[in-house]
């Protein structure tokens, strides 16, 4: 559906449990809250101690499982993963968890993120007679662990991820252990939580909130935590180095109820719709969001520029994904099956459209010619970020640059193919001022800047 809604697509969504006999439950509940995150795929994979069984399945949580099937996950240990594809088509090979044999035993792994020098390192696999089942990204990290000579699973796993480059955070399962891993620039979240006696980590904090359990802290950057009969033990395999956070993952892909990188979503999108207000202040009637991503944005644009809010635009929860293929007829189709205006508000109104982001500009499009055709007299659009003009490398499913429609097009231009009366982006600086500024905090704004934090494959870098 992302390509109907014109938004660059999710990463994907992690959950582990250890030391709860309903860990297979409480892993589905946690991915039912972090279904926003990946709506390709999902599985989870669950040990007693001696066996390891998994559920897979494309489509969504509610679609894949089922009481009966649910029950056969027994044990006190799971992982379970929500899927949008990145690196690797959309298929069920590449469905997560994915669980291999080596010599050491059974191993499970779900990951969220994107792997930057992923090519590289499963061409020199391949050349060393390694043979893969997938076309993920991830799975490479499954053979530099098998071929580790470290002498137990925790080493191994060390060994591998000091090979990779990207974002990742991870968590792998044995017959005994949970264990969550974060790359040492913590691009992707990975929190922290207890339930009773047991451990909880998930990409967000929304996950804890439905099964109960408590936020205790996030996995650290660069963070090894085992999980296993002993306790929790914390390693840092990574040397030391400057984090990145994903700044998108406040404006657009975290659930605004989540607390990540240390702070509650919702209260930094609504720092981000205040900034825009200073930035970009208008005399109009009205303010509206396009939902739900952009909804605090817009309160808090309302609340700076004492512009009243109001809902212009109701958004249909029951579409689910279209059947059609992603043309630009079906896009615009799509943005009326999900998007409905409220007349009796738009009507001789001007209005202040404020949405988080603009990608190819279909939506926007469409939804600026919508309020128009209820009746506003004026329609000006604000984005709460600046314009994307480059591809993500670190699990971001952007579209290619040719299709970012701010990648060769100035402001005016796109004001003009959106039929707007004004387009007003919120700075870089703007933004980064909006963000959490605890000690190390740094954040990636590689979309918008074209700085990226760490090297990129040369066969990626030729999409720059």
């Amino acid at each position: 559906m992302n390509d109907v809604l014109d938004k660059p697509s999710e990463f994907c969504g992690v959950v582990g449990i250890y030391g709860d006999e309903n860990a297979a439950v409480n892993s589905y509940l946690c991915l039912h809250a972090l279904q926003h995150r990946g709506q390709e795929s999902a599985g989870i994979a669950a040990s007693d101690g001696k066996n390891v069984r998994k559920k897979l399945g494309m489509g969504l949580v509610s679609d894949i499982f089922n009481e009966e099937n649910i029950s056969e996950l027994k044990g006190h240990i799971a992982i379970g993963h929500n899927r949008y594809s990145t690196t690797g088509e959309s298929a069920a090979l590449n469905v997560q968890p994915l669980v291999i044999k080596h010599r050491e035993g059974l191993l499970g792994i779900g990951h969220n993120g994107n792997i930057s020098n992923s090519k590289s390192l499963r061409n020199a696999l391949e050349e060393r007679g390694s043979i893969f089942q997938t076309t993920t990204d991830s799975e490479v990290i499954l053979h530099l662990i098998a071929k580790s000579l470290e002498k137990n699973i925790s080493g191994k796993i060390k060994d591998a991820v000091r090979q990779i480059e990207g974002a990742f955070s991870l968590v792998f399962l044995t017959r005994e252990k949970l264990i969550a891993l974060r790359d040492p620039h913590g691009f992707r979240p990975l929190a922290l939580g207890k339930l009773n006696n047991s451990y909880v980590v998930a990409s967000e904090t929304s996950a804890f909130d439905l099964i109960g359990a408590e936020y205790v802290r996030d996995v650290k950057c660069g963070e090894m935590i085992v999980f296993d009969e002993s306790g929790m033990k914390s390693y840092f395999p990574f040397e030391q180095c400057e984090a990145a956070h994903c700044v998108f993952e406040f404006v657009y892909f975290s659930r605004p109820d989540s607390q990540i990188f240390g702070e509650y979503v919702d209260k930094t999108r609504r720092k981000l719709g205040k900034n825009l207000a200073i930035e970009n202040d208008l005399d109009a009637d009205i303010v509206i969001s396009v939902p739900d991503s952009s909804n605090t944005t817009a309160l808090g644009y309302s609340q700076r520029s004492n512009v009243k809010f109001e809902l212009g635009l109701i958004r249909n929860h029951y579409v689910g994904r279209t059947l059609i293929k992603p043309t630009q007829q079906s896009r615009d189709a799509g943005v009326r099956l999900k998007f409905n205006t409220v007349g009796g508000v738009l009507k001789d109104r001007r209005v202040i459209l404020v949405d988080d982001s603009i990608v190819r500009g279909t939506t926007i499009k469409q939804l600026v010619n919508t309020v128009r055709n209820a009746g506003a007299k004026e329609v000006h659009v604000r984005i709460s970020s600046p314009p994307i003009k480059k591809p993500c490398f670190y699990g971001m499913n952007f579209p290619t640059p040719q299709e970012l429609i701010a990648h060769n097009r100035s402001v005016d231009q796109i004001c003009e193919y959106l039929g707007a009366d004004s387009l007003k982006y919120l700075s870089l600086k703007g933004m980064l001022d909006a963000m959490p500024k605890e000690q190390g905090q740094n954040y990636c704004t590689a979309c918008f800047s074209g700085e990226y934090p760490i090297p990129i494959d040369d066969l990626l870098s030729e999409s720059l």
